[in-house]
């Protein structure tokens, strides 16, 4: 009883039960939001029919086919670029650690479109070629930052330098097989139209194996905020565990990379801002930070559709937007503590 009145009574656990909470119900919304919300009206009813399978009407095919496997995508987007970042902050212990500012999505980007545009009928294999493209862009970018540890601003550095460079290896691509890039336009912009269930398919094991893990590392990545000595004094194998979690952010942001190209500024802006309501407990910020990515994603990837119909803009354009000023932002303040 005693327990219970303590929890009760403690700000910090009804703050952050009450923004989980939160979180949940907007993604909720967003979901629906996303269904109900395009160039083609549907209703409430058409909705829940669909999802209850008891309508296969002429709106069958948008609300199912279309609508409801980009929703659903997005938040999956979403949620794995978050994790990454979050995950890549809390080992680096960088709060300018981003998958798409260090050079990660662009390694899987590079993996993905040499996969796409070169070997077309092994398409299966993109989130895998992703993932080694960015376990390599990474640990390039680490290389090139270390200097008796990882400091901001030369990591953000020898990231753009990294990005750079791959970003010309796939302009190369596009040179060399200009008949075959079509696909892949939108694909750089980051963009979820066309996606389908075959997409769904495709992340979706990459995203619950990299969910457990995140799961799992929680504690880890708590201690590693105390710093190394004092982590291995507790019993924490630090390499091994540094390099493990490197690979589930290499891991979680190529996949997302993979169904939905190009996209940055998620794993960078939504974790700090979750960071912000909620602390520095992992164990509370990641599960926080992976639904406001998806909440993030679905609502840009909405607004990207909508806002400018018939014409759509790639929901990469809008992140951009909103990521850009947030990073000059945080890069400005941490020169200024420099």
């Amino acid at each position: 009883m005693n327990l219970a009145n303590s929890t009760l009574k403690d700000p910090r656990i009804s703050l952050r039960n009450g923004v989980s909470l939160a979180a949940i119900g907007l993604l909720l919304g967003m979901i629906f939001s996303g269904i109900l919300w395009g160039a083609v009206a549907v209703s409430w009813q058409e909705i829940w029919q669909v999802l209850t399978g008891r309508t296969t009407g002429e709106n069958y095919q948008i609300i199912y086919n279309i609508r409801l496997p980009r929703v659903l995508l997005g938040a999956m987007v979403g949620m794995n670029l978050a994790l990454s970042g979050c995950v890549l902050q809390g080992i680096m212990r960088n709060p300018l650690a981003d998958p798409g500012i260090i050079g990660v999505s662009a390694g899987a980007g590079l993996a993905a479109m040499i996969i796409m545009i070169l070997l077309p009928e092994m398409t299966l294999l993109v989130p895998i070629a992703a993932f080694i493209g960015a376990l390599l862009a990474l640990c390039l970018v680490l290389v090139l930052a270390w200097n008796k540890g990882v400091q901001p601003l030369p990591m953000v550095l020898a990231g753009v330098a990294v990005a750079a460079l791959l970003g010309g290896g796939m302009s190369l691509l596009m040179i060399f097989y200009s008949d075959r890039i079509q696909g892949t336009v939108n694909w750089m912009a980051g963009s979820l139209q066309g996606r389908s269930w075959n997409h769904i398919r495709m992340i979706l094991p990459y995203t619950l194996l990299g969910t457990i893990g995140v799961a799992a590392a929680s504690r880890y990545l708590n201690l590693l905020q105390l710093g190394d000595e004092v982590a291995k004094s507790l019993g924490t194998r630090v390499q091994a565990v540094r390099l493990g979690l490197i690979g589930l952010a290499a891991l979680l942001a190529a996949s997302a990379v993979s169904v939905a190209g190009l996209l940055g500024f998620v794993g960078l802006v939504v974790p700090h801002i979750t960071r912000m309501l909620l602390g520095s407990d992992f164990e509370y910020l990641m599960p926080c930070s992976a639904l406001f990515g998806a909440v993030t994603v679905v609502a840009a990837d909405m607004a990207a559709r909508t806002v400018f119909s018939p014409v759509e803009v790639p929901v990469g354009i809008f992140m951009a937007f909103l990521g850009a000023p947030f990073f000059i932002y945080l890069l400005r303040k941490g020169m200024r503590q420099g």
